[in-house]
């Protein structure tokens, strides 16, 4: 499987966000605590997407090397400041390509997208829902995976103007009703909002005092760290009075406040 986190607050480096933490991404790419059975370790790739401040959309940083291996990512990492991140490192599935386009994050305009998990039976028990996509999209592709299948499902909907919390809800119970047996926990942001559901893999959200951070596992032990529950979705931003986070049960409709998990 994967892991991946999301941030957005103040700027900060990529190495705040990425490397120093405790329990850091990089850490969790050779020593994850909660894998669920998807693996030892998230060896097969790694990718950052950031937000510059003087440019709309996002730049990305895709490699096949696991993240520990890259000498050239601290010195970056050091440089580079930003005020809204999604990363992630890959555990490809067996059978899967180890190639730079299978890797997280996928990105189209403002938007970044990231898959932890594995659809059973691919590409046969999903084919229904391939077949929805236009012969462009099928034949671009960036990568013969099912992550990058979810991606195109994903950035098709989001073109027609959706909300993305309908787009995730909806995505999830397709693929679900589809193959049940499927482990689906997206990742999506544009900057001002992140999106995420937890269905069978872990995954936390942090509502800071000025930043919030949603993360398969902690980046470190601050309590205010909250578990998703499985089989719920997480929206979260920042307003004027801090960060906003909420859970929606992925079998209801409505988008409820996570108790306890707004800002000051």
């Amino acid at each position: 499987m994967c892991r991946h986190l999301a941030y957005l607050g103040p700027p900060r480096s990529l190495n705040e966000l990425l490397l120093t933490p405790p329990h850091s991404l990089l850490r969790q790419s050779y020593a994850p605590s909660d894998m669920r059975g998807g693996g030892t370790m998230n060896a097969d790739g790694y990718g950052i997407g950031w937000y510059p401040a003087a440019v709309g959309e996002p730049v990305r940083q895709r490699r096949t090397c696991p993240m520990w291996a890259d000498e050239g990512l601290p010195g970056l990492a050091r440089h580079v400041h930003t005020s809204g991140a999604l990363a992630a490192v890959r555990s490809a599935t067996v059978g899967m390509p180890v190639v730079e386009t299978a890797v997280a994050p996928f990105t189209a305009g403002r938007w970044l997208f990231s898959h932890n998990g594995v659809l059973p039976g691919w590409p046969d028990s999903v084919e229904p829902l391939a077949g929805t996509l236009s012969t462009r999209d099928l034949v671009t592709l960036e990568a013969p995976t099912d992550s990058a299948l979810l991606w195109a499902l994903v950035r098709a909907a989001l073109a027609t103007g959706e909300d993305p919390v309908k787009v995730l809800t909806r995505l999830t119970h397709d693929v679900t009703a589809a193959e049940p047996a499927a482990r689906l926990n997206l990742l999506l942001t544009d900057g001002e909002q992140i999106v995420g559901t937890a269905w069978y893999h872990a995954l936390s959200v942090l509502p800071g005092d000025d930043f919030v951070a949603v993360s398969s596992e902690p980046w470190d032990d601050d309590p205010r760290w909250e578990p998703v529950p499985d089989r719920h979705l997480v929206t979260a931003r920042l307003d004027a009075d801090g960060p906003r986070v909420a859970l929606h049960p992925l079998a209801d409709d409505a988008v409820t406040p996570a108790e306890g998990s707004t800002g000051p």
